[in-house]
């Protein structure tokens, strides 16, 4: 059987979807993927990183040197794991600006077929959580892509936050992640099973 080829896409403002995206990146591999892990550019003026402490400190110790996500990460992928947090219900003009260059990529049928599942989180569970998701995923129905929800397909899904389209993780005022080790291994959980069904569909 081959090897799943997975893409980590992630896009962190102050830290928390880069964690979430360290456990993906560590369940992939323990579970045989070959990974390519990648940040999507930033797009927001400079002035309003250095008005948030957390950010600023995020761009200059992490992000600015972690390695920014092409369209060949997309095409490269057999699956693909979206991470992100959520931006009023939505996503993250980050990770939408990266979307929106996938054109070339969509009109020559390149997204077809590829696996793909979410991953976000808040501040507040009713934050948006489902509903970035649920946005993540309309724009996969447009590429033909194969939707991968978590559902309730393990019992750590209820003690992470009951999501069953993706892994929500809820972070407190100081950045810290809510039930951190349920958040991980839910993390871990929805890697195992969308590489599992990549495996089944690649053959």
């Amino acid at each position: 059987m081959s090897t799943v080829k997975l893409s980590i896409i992630y896009y962190s403002a102050t830290g928390t979807n880069h964690q979430l995206s360290l456990w993906a990146d560590e369940a992939a591999q323990e579970n045989g993927a070959e990974v390519r892990r990648r940040i999507v550019a930033e797009t927001a003026p400079q002035e309003a990183i250095n008005a948030n402490p957390a950010w600023k400190k995020f761009r200059e110790e992490v992000a600015d040197h972690e390695t920014v996500a092409t369209l060949d990460d997309l095409s490269w992928a057999d699956a693909i794991l979206f991470c992100m947090p959520t931006r009023y219900g939505n996503l993250p003009s980050q990770m939408q600006a990266y979307i929106d260059t996938t054109g070339p990529l969509w009109a020559k049928g390149a997204l077809v077929n590829k696996l793909v599942s979410g991953i976000t989180s808040s501040m507040n569970p009713q934050g948006g959580q489902e509903s970035t998701l649920m946005a993540l995923y309309k724009i996969m129905a447009h590429w033909g892509a194969i939707i991968v929800p978590q559902g309730y397909t393990d019992n750590i899904v209820f003690a992470s936050g009951g999501n069953p389209l993706g892994t929500s993780a809820t972070i407190d005022k100081n950045g810290n992640i809510l039930n951190k080790d349920a958040v991980k291994q839910t993390v871990q959980h929805q890697v195992k099973r969308l590489l599992s069904i990549a495996k089944k569909i690649k053959g």
